[in-house]
This record gives C-alpha cells, structure tokens and sequence, in this order.
C-alpha cells in the first residue's frame, strides 16, 4: 500500500511559526516520524509541502494510479480552495483531511472546510498526531 501525505501553505514553517499552536518539532523532522509510523503499519509513505495551490492540485491528479490514498493537511487552503476539492473528486481516491489544530475552536473562517465533504473522514486537533490518526485511519480504510 502507497499513501502520499501532502502538507500545504505554511507547513513548512513548522518549528517557527506558532509553536504554542503548532510546537517545535519542523516539517521534516514530522514527515521523518510519520514515515517511519508508516512503516509498522507496512505502508510506504511519500511525503510532499508547496505553498502554491496549483502545485498542490497538481501532485493530486499526479497520485491517481500511483498511490491508494492521500492524508492531506490543506492548511489554509482548506478554507478558500475550491481547485483543491475539485482535484480531490477527480481523482477517485480516498482522502482524508488532517489538521493539527482543532479548526473548529479558531477563528469562525477556519470552522469552515470546503474540501471536508470530498474526503472520507476529517482529523484536528491532536498536533502530529493528527497525522498518525490520518494514516491509521486511511490505512484501515483500504484494508476493508
């Protein structure tokens, strides 16, 4: 089993930005330990950050044929990408939507996603365990 993780806008300011929200730990010391989480659930993980929507929409279409899945942390443009949700029904492949904050005790924009009803289920709030209950999560669903 193949998943892509894609990280979006701002992630790769992990470790810097809002480390009360976010904590220390940088993007790829977290793509490191996922990847590794991956492993014991015998799964191969690629990992994959832009800040460019486009690219985003792009390495989507490029995972169809490729990979089973997608854990995707949209970030910001969870919020205002229509592009985004557009490539993710495209594609016909199982997504699930991860965040590490709890979007839905934030700012009232950030309550609202519009890639959530494209995906298969939706993780926040945990930090990076987000993204290990995404894979799980994702992980099982293929295996049934």
């Amino acid at each position: 089993m193949k998943i892509l993780v894609i990280n979006g806008v701002n992630m790769n300011m992990l470790g810097v930005r809002e480390p009360e929200k976010y904590g220390h730990m940088t993007l790829t010391e977290l793509e490191n330990e996922l990847c590794d989480y991956a492993k014991n659930l015998n799964v191969e993980a690629d990992t994959y950050q832009s800040n460019i929507e486009g690219e985003i929409v792009e390495k989507i279409q490029q995972a169809r044929g490729v990979y089973d899945g997608i854990v995707l942390n949209a970030a910001a443009y969870t919020h205002t990408s229509v592009a985004i949700r557009d490539a993710i029904s495209a594609v016909e492949l199982p997504v699930v939507e991860i965040h590490m904050t709890n979007i839905h005790n934030r700012e009232d924009f950030r309550k609202k996603s519009l890639i959530a009803p494209v995906c298969i289920g939706q993780i926040s709030g945990f930090g990076k365990n987000s993204y290990k209950l995404g894979l799980k999560g994702l992980v099982d669903y293929l295996s049934t």
